[in-house]
């Protein structure tokens, strides 16, 4: 038989595993909205190297979306993201 874990589990599962310079990132998306990449590295205070991977990451689970506007990478905070900040401040709550 296939256990399965709810999607909500399972997205609160895998935050734990990203690094903390993901939740700075998040942070600051949720602060201050879509921005560069150069931008989002000051105001996030995460090393630019770093924040490529960190958003890699955040890009596969689907949180963030990453558009092109001329050279510029523009990251932005998806429907999924705002749900999934939601669920971790739940949980920090509940416990």
């Amino acid at each position: 038989m296939i256990s399965t874990t709810p999607l909500a589990e399972y997205l609160v599962k895998a935050g734990e595993r990203l690094p903390q310079e993901a939740n700075r990132v998040l942070e600051a998306l949720v602060n201050e909205g879509s921005m560069n990449k150069e931008d989002l590295s000051l105001l996030s205070r995460v090393k630019r190297a770093v924040l490529d991977h960190v958003i890699m990451q955040l890009y596969a689970l689907g949180l963030v979306d990453v558009s092109t506007e001329g050279k510029s990478k523009i990251c932005s905070l998806t429907k999924l993201g705002q749900e999934y900040l939601a669920l971790v401040e739940e949980a920090k709550e509940a416990g």
